[in-house]
């Protein structure tokens, strides 16, 4: 089982930070959540003066068993196909990633179907999409340990090539649902919170949905371990999700948090190193059902609230800008003295 060193940031140098951040030519406190994420950046990378390079968005990919019990509205192949959009720059996080400078990366984690070697994805696939957790658990320990292992390579990656901020998207028919009962299990949730229209199941579509998934839990006889639930119910690109942020917190790379997906990958990586909790920077609050409650449960505070579902790391990414000016405000806006302007407050 792989093991990370993963440290909370050194508090030492708040004093310092909080007191740069306090002398700039405003109001205390006037920019709000801006100084906030500049005292968590600066916390994280131990300096006064932090900085943001070479944003990488990864998408993880793979497909689900329980998808074959109708939990989704869109079929299995869709996840292929998907790979071939995200590939031509088609898809709608790849407009996204140019707008904000980021290089989009796509892993095969585990799709159901062989793509060419020379196809632009790292190839790190497990298996051909996961087993039916109706019946029997979704992967192997074996297979779980390989996901954690290649997620964390794949951040090492980033890192060697001089990036220290990422953020991680998802493609995988049916993932909603697999995210659904890490929720319930990992957060003590009742099942029907934490069940939504995934890609859009209609409400009759949502109930089956969640007879299948109660189906599930009633049959599983686990000890709800954080490790056990993960291996359980969960997809390979979600187990890598897991593996690469907790190597991106052992980095001390900043982790920007997409959708209801990813935010429970961080429920799972919290279960196992809470310090990752101190990278997390949440991009936002989206439409699907269980992500409010389940950031409300992690104190996690989103910047944005625009009704997003889409995954793929799309609304990490748009909140980009957002962490971006908080560094540009702590390294380019002039202290009172600097400015010549009176303390006003």
């Amino acid at each position: 089982m792989i093991v990370f060193n993963i440290t909370a940031p050194d508090t030492g140098i708040a004093c310092a930070l909080q007191q740069k951040i306090d002398a700039l030519a405003k109001p205390q406190g006037s920019l709000g959540v801006l100084e906030a994420l500049a005292m968590q950046i600066g916390l994280v990378q131990q300096t006064l003066s932090p900085s943001l390079r070479k944003p990488v968005n990864i998408i993880f990919a793979a497909d689900h068993g329980i998808a074959d019990e109708g939990v989704s509205q869109s079929p299995k192949e869709v996840t292929r196909q998907m790979i071939a959009a995200f590939l031509s720059g088609g898809a709608g996080v790849c407009f996204l990633a140019r707008q904000h400078g980021f290089q989009l990366k796509v892993v095969d984690a585990g799709i159901a179907c062989d793509f060419p070697p020379d196809t632009r994805i790292i190839h790190r696939k497990i298996r051909k999409g996961t087993r039916n957790f109706l019946h029997e658990p979704a992967m192997t320990i074996r297979e779980m340990e390989q996901a954690l292992q290649y997620g964390a390579e794949v951040v090492t990656e980033c890192y060697r090539n001089g990036s220290n901020i990422i953020s991680l998207g998802e493609m995988g028919i049916a993932n909603t649902a697999a995210s659904s009962m890490w929720m319930t299990c990992l957060a003590g949730v009742p099942l029907a919170g934490c069940v939504g229209a995934g890609c859009g199941l209609d409400g009759e579509g949502v109930r089956r949905k969640q007879q299948v998934l109660q189906a599930a839990l009633d049959k599983y006889k686990g000890d709800r371990s954080v490790l056990n639930v993960m291996r359980y119910f969960g997809g390979y690109e979600m187990v890598m999700a897991v593996g690469g942020m907790l190597r991106a917190a052992e980095l001390k790379m900043l982790i920007l948090v997409d959708g209801f997906i990813m935010t429970n990958c961080v429920l799972a990586a919290s279960k196992l190193y809470p310090e990752v909790l101190s990278c997390c920077i949440y991009g936002h609050c989206g439409g699907e059902a269980g992500h409010k409650k389940l950031l409300e449960i992690l104190h996690a505070a989103p910047l944005l609230h625009l009704g997003l579902r889409l995954g793929e790391g799309s609304g990490a990414i748009c909140a980009y800008p957002i962490v971006a000016s908080a560094v540009r405000m702590i390294n380019e806006m002039h202290s009172f003295s600097k400015a010549s302007v009176t303390k006003y407050f």
